[in-house]
């Protein structure tokens, strides 16, 4: 009976935007990812994401500040640690002194119509960079790490987190968390936005690098998607549907904006996310910078397009950039 809920999906009034399709591109279309490490005073500059940066919460706070001037209505928070231990349950991601855990209420104070989301995974806090718990033998272990994941929600939904958004790709993690948030009287005050089509992409390249997650051996392709399947996208954005998912996500963006049409057009009453990811971001900004294009006329393209293919909200760290074309 996940999909009978409601509230989850309408409690902000960001969330009510999103439930209105159309074509345009609007400040609430938008959310900016920020990555948040565990020095508080920190800019720590991303050289393979020029003009993208690392921020502790002071140096957050004033960032976001004049953004939401501008008209910011959502972000979405990436925690990164380095004085923080890795281990291998990924402990850090949900203890006292995690950023986010620290963060979250701060921002809330800080700008009180702001919506955040809080990237949920277990990659930026183990020592083996893989997004769920390890067998001995080196094999994603399914319940143990939904049920690590479900943890990790719950915290960030009790230190003030709007939406949880789980990026790890493992099996029924949407329903664990779903549960542990309806335990906790919480689930009409979380929303859950999944990660459910996540493809095992090289457009992952720089994020890699500003969240500190890359895996110490292997790769993730055994829990995300292969590039080339439409029937494995369909199959895992409907079993988040039917586990309650509130939102879906597809990510990355422009290499896979048939897959954004079939899922809208399967389920068209869930807002669809789309991330343009830190390879696209790089990939347009330096070409931009080196005179292939002008900037401006292709990134706009590349938004409607992917508002044309179905998306209600872009996940992009060209943000700052566009909210400033629309003030003009």
């Amino acid at each position: 009976m996940s999909s009978s809920k409601l509230h989850s999906s309408i409690f902000h009034p960001t969330l009510r935007k999103l439930q209105c399709q159309d074509v345009a591109i609007e400040a609430h279309n938008l959310m900016y990812p920020v990555f948040l490490v565990d020095d508080d005073d920190a800019v720590q500059h991303i050289p393979s994401m020029p003009g993208v940066a690392r921020y502790g919460i002071t140096t957050l706070l004033a960032h976001l500040a004049p953004l939401v001037t501008k008209g910011l209505q959502s972000i979405l928070l990436f925690g990164v640690v380095d004085k923080l231990p890795k281990d291998a349950t990924g402990s850090g991601a949900d203890c006292a002194t995690n950023p986010v855990i620290r963060a979250l209420p701060q921002l809330r104070s800080a700008f009180p119509d702001l919506l955040i989301a809080c990237d949920v995974c277990l990659c930026p806090y183990t020592d083996h960079g893989h997004c769920g718990i390890l067998t001995l033998d080196g094999v994603i272990d399914n319940e143990p790490s939904i049920k690590r994941i479900a943890e990790i929600a719950l915290a960030y939904a009790k230190a003030g987190a709007h939406i949880v958004a789980p990026s790890d790709m493992m099996d029924n993690r949407i329903y664990a968390i779903k549960q542990m948030l309806r335990s906790a009287n919480l689930d009409n005050r979380c929303s859950v936005l999944s990660y459910s089509v996540k493809f095992a992409s090289g457009f992952y390249g720089p994020f890699r690098d500003a969240a500190k997650s890359a895996p110490a051996f292997g790769d993730r392709k055994c829990y995300q998607l292969p590039p080339g399947s439409k029937g494995i996208a369909k199959r895992a954005a409907k079993r988040d549907v039917e586990e309650g998912a509130d939102m879906l996500m597809v990510k990355p963006g422009m290499a896979y904006l048939d897959i954004v049409k079939q899922v809208k057009d399967e389920y068209p009453e869930l807002p669809l996310f789309i991330y343009q990811v830190s390879g696209e971001y790089s990939m347009l900004l330096n070409a931009g910078k080196i005179g292939a294009f002008d900037l401006k006329t292709v990134l706009w393209e590349v938004l409607v397009g992917m508002r044309r293919a179905g998306a209600d909200c872009i996940i992009s760290y060209f943000t700052p950039l566009v909210l400033d074309w629309l003030k003009e």
